[in-house]
């Protein structure tokens, strides 16, 4: 599911169900979780093990947070929803509104991809931003409290070993407590121990798909004349895996990210990182590099390994009292900027869970209704890691054929703007994959070109 399938945010759908709810983990995830739950419960408490920052910067146990992220529309969209006002407030904080169809360059197959026939707006930060914006949001609504410097220790569990009745945290002083809560929700990342807990309480492990891409970034923050809002997508194309993403940011800067999979890595350095991004068959991105002042204190590196799911759909018991959301169930290749618009799409089925049966077996009419929005952005992700042969794993059906198909669409969309609005609105997680396959698309990916 995107955000045109999923039925609107409506608080007035949600009744109270309970007096306390906890959400574990301070992420983005967390934060929209914590948001949906403000509607259902007396109080909400967010327990995370960083501080929760006074201004926008990193957080160590993010350390993803120093590179390029992407709100998707799907994400502002569903964000805007939950906190109205949201958008505005990105940009008062510093975020740039860029135009996807004209400021937005998306090279791949080739070439660049036309421009689309309508404005869609862009909003582009760092992560540090949008997590400031939108905890500062969350902070401001009755009933939910923010508990920074303090990390999960344990679930608790009723006496019939089948109810999650709270959790056991401990602060920053080693102090150890216990807090009660008729929901808890996991929103510890890809290092939840959720799983390894289940086994050791009788339940089974949710089955895993692992796809492994061995992708590195390398990211630097460089100075940008005010007026530039040129953005930069180079996507991996056999058998080139070096790509960037390169967004202007708050504070008059761009975000210029490399990276590569497979083991083709961009350098930690400043002089390998202008090569690496030379050897791009896009030059605007190395020249950025060489006409403007470095401002951010050398390269920073992230690894990511592979994408991960795990299927927690599949379940057949699952203990009352706790859910999971976010990277907990699975995380993608940062690269297509999925990952806070999944979260946000998650958040969102969770209202409508709650909305449509409150507590009761709450987790599992929750996984069914995230699913297919796991299982959509999923295949998107993997699918195209897929195009290289060093990429390994279970294959998604259908990856290959889709993947020839997708091919001719991008190439042919070098100079259709139709195509190109069709693919930026599956790219962005407006529509499903699935809405590629219309007749009046397929007729222009298939239909031979006038010049041949």
């Amino acid at each position: 599911m995107t955000v045109a399938t999923i039925p609107e945010y409506d608080h007035s759908n949600v009744a109270m169900v309970g007096e306390h709810a906890v959400v574990v983990g301070g992420s983005m995830a967390g934060l929209v979780a914590a948001r949906v739950l403000a509607d259902a419960f007396e109080r909400v408490t967010v327990i995370e093990r960083d501080a929760f920052p006074d201004e926008p910067r990193p957080r160590r146990g993010v350390p993803q947070g120093n590179h390029v992220h992407a709100l998707l529309e799907a994400g502002r969209d569903t964000l805007e929803d939950l906190f109205p006002g949201y958008s505005d407030d990105l940009v008062s904080a510093g975020a740039m509104d860029i135009d996807l169809s004209t400021d937005f360059n998306f090279y791949d197959e080739g070439d660049f991809v036309a421009s689309g026939s309508h404005h869609v707006s862009m909003y582009c930060a760092t992560r540090p931003l949008i997590e400031y914006v939108t905890w500062r949001r969350l902070a401001a609504i009755d009933g939910v409290a923010l508990r920074d410097e303090c990390h999960l220790t344990e679930y608790l569990m009723d006496d019939t070993g089948t109810t999650v009745v709270g959790v056991t945290v401990r602060d920053e002083t080693g102090t150890t407590e216990e807090v009660e809560a008729d929901l808890v929700v996991d929103c510890t990342g890809r290092t939840s121990s959720t799983p390894e807990w289940l086994a050791d309480h009788g339940y089974r492990r949710p089955p895993r798909d692992e796809v492994e891409i061995d992708l590195v970034y390398s990211t630097i923050l460089v100075e940008r004349p005010p007026t530039d809002m040129r953005a930069f997508h180079v996507m991996p194309c056999p058998p080139r895996a070096r790509s960037t993403v390169t967004l202007p940011i708050e504070d008059d800067r761009w975000v210029v990210t490399l990276s590569g999979l497979h083991g083709d890595h961009p350098p930690a350095d400043l002089d390998g990182m202008l090569e690496f991004a030379k050897s791009l068959p896009v030059d605007a991105v190395a020249r950025i590099i060489e006409d403007h002042e470095i401002v951010s204190d050398g390269v920073e590196q992230y690894p990511f390994p592979a994408n991960l799911r795990r299927r927690y759909w599949e379940l057949e018991r699952f203990p009352d009292g706790l859910v999971v959301l976010g990277d907990t169930i699975a995380s993608f290749n940062p690269i297509y900027g999925q990952g806070m618009s999944v979260a946000a799409l998650e958040g969102l089925q969770l209202h409508h869970a709650l909305a449509a049966g409150g507590r009761d077996d709450l987790a599992v009419r929750f996984f069914n209704r995230v699913e297919s929005v796991v299982d959509n952005a999923w295949n998107v992700s993997v699918g195209s890691d897929f195009r290289f042969e060093e990429t390994t794993g279970p294959k998604p059906p259908g990856t290959d054929i889709l993947n020839r198909y997708l091919s001719r669409m991008t190439r042919k969309a070098h100079d259709d703007g139709t195509l190109a609005d069709a693919y930026s609105r599956v790219v962005t997680m407006e529509e499903p994959p699935t809405s590629l396959l219309r007749p009046s698309i397929v007729w222009r990916v298939v239909k031979p070109s006038l010049t041949t």
